[in-house]
């Protein structure tokens, strides 16, 4: 197949898709081999770069087409008029950690925070930014959290260990939104102070970890968001 036919071919393909493709899957498909695809991927990511309404993504050996961000506000205003609650600012710190920390339990989490996360675990959740990837071996088999292919493809990058430093991730997770922009507290925690262990009596899943209803910190937060 000449190479302009392999970029129209997969321009088209992903075009009626409208989801993401494995890399793997095309290969098999169109009988190309892996360096064709990827190269192939590269000049449409060029194509479809600068100014570009779409963009070409590719994450974790899949590839997709996606909105420029830099158009995220007009699309906003046209596709939901209705805007909905921003991510509060506990679910973006409660990212934040995970990303850095993955796999992470939920009382590692709270350890670091220092108030129950509950909520804002379940926002991340429904949102499919972070997923459960296993359980920790310790007592009571606590759930591991991890980022997602949805985490992935919103910050545009191929694979974890491309994650920004601190301050890039907190700016692009001013974009990652439910309808509105969120604001985010900047004064996080120094996820670099590999120092800041979970204590061992924090293991599991049926201890609590934090004293007092702390729990309304992340529903109030949740509450001041809806109410802007």
């Amino acid at each position: 197949m000449e190479i302009e036919k392999i970029d129209d071919v997969l321009e088209a393909l992903l075009f009626v898709s409208g989801d993401e493709l494995k890399i793997s899957d095309l290969c098999e498909q169109l009988e190309l081999q892996k360096s064709e695809i990827t190269a192939a991927i590269k000049r449409l990511q060029k194509r479809f770069g600068g100014n570009t309404g779409i963009r070409l993504i590719s994450y974790n050996g899949k590839i997709q087409f996606a909105s420029n961000p830099d158009y995220a506000d007009f699309i906003a205003s046209v596709l939901s008029p209705i805007k909905e609650k921003a991510l509060s600012t506990p679910a973006m710190e409660t990212l934040s950690i995970i990303a850095y920390r993955q796999p992470v339990t939920r009382l590692e989490i709270e350890s670091i925070r220092g108030v129950n996360s509950d909520y804002a675990i379940q926002a991340l959740l429904r949102n499919n930014l972070i997923e459960v990837v296993g359980r920790k071996d310790a007592i009571g088999k606590p759930l591991l959290f991890g980022t997602s292919e949805e985490f992935l493809k919103r910050f545009g990058i191929e694979e974890i260990t491309q994650l920004p430093d601190r301050a890039a991730l907190l700016d692009r997770i001013r974009d990652i939104e439910e309808g509105a922009p969120a604001v985010v507290d900047e004064q996080l925690y120094n996820f670099d102070n590999s120092e800041q262990q979970t204590p061992e009596f924090l293991q599991g899943e049926n201890i609590v970890a934090v004293d007092g209803d702390e729990s309304s910190d992340d529903e109030a937060a949740a509450t001041d968001s809806t109410q802007e």
